[in-house]
């Protein structure tokens, strides 16, 4: 593991439009149809962006990416149409499935002009090098990395962007973090990674 530490100025998106209600809305306290600011999704009803805010973490990875390479950022729910179309979600009724690697990829770059190579091994021993080179990583981490101190009952099913490492940690934009502790640049240990990482990912370059 490399001893360097390299972290990029990555601006960070939620997958909810207020990311300082996103223990509200993952506690089910308050419905994401009530998100205050959900008009900004570019979604045509309150009900549209509810169903797609818990599903859109690959989305604000990307929203990342694009705007850390100044690309235009579309807004997140005309963002996921675009996918749809894409072949990168598959909607039949109230079931999503999703993100599908392959044609994200190819849409990325197509769209965008970035590159986007999908990897399905890709060890946690490979992101210093990644990062050093100036590239980012979607990772296929469980969703409770948010908390990781405690224990996921799995691997993988969400997204996250590794935007920097150090000898000891992870640093880890989460789309669904915590406000204040683990949604930028959130520090994960290596050891605690193995416990939530798929192995699996989209590694991102300009």
């Amino acid at each position: 593991m490399s001893t360097s530490t390299t972290k990029h100025a990555v601006p960070y998106y939620s997958q909810w439009e207020s990311a300082s209600l996103v223990p509200d809305f993952i506690g089910g306290q308050l419905d994401a149809a009530d998100d205050p600011l959900w008009q900004k999704s570019g979604a045509g009803s309150p009900e549209e962006y509810a169903f797609w805010a818990p599903r859109m973490c690959g989305v604000a990875c990307l929203r990342m990416a694009l705007d850390f390479w100044r690309r235009p950022v579309p807004p997140s729910v005309p963002l996921v149409r675009e996918l749809c179309e894409a072949g990168a979600y598959v909607r039949e009724g109230d079931s999503v499935k999703g993100l599908i690697y392959r044609p994200f990829a190819e849409h990325v770059q197509g769209r965008w002009g970035l590159t986007a190579e999908v990897r399905a091994d890709l060890s946690a021993g490979e992101l210093p090098e990644i990062i050093a080179a100036g590239r980012l990583a979607l990772l296929s981490v469980h969703k409770t990395i948010r908390t990781p101190h405690v224990r996921p009952p799995s691997r993988g099913g969400h997204l996250a962007l590794a935007v920097g490492v150090s000898k000891e940690t992870v640093l880890l934009h989460n789309p669904s973090g915590l406000p204040g502790v683990s949604q930028e640049a959130a520090e994960v240990s290596w050891d605690r990674l193995s416990a939530f990482y798929a192995g699996r990912g989209v590694i991102l370059g300009d």
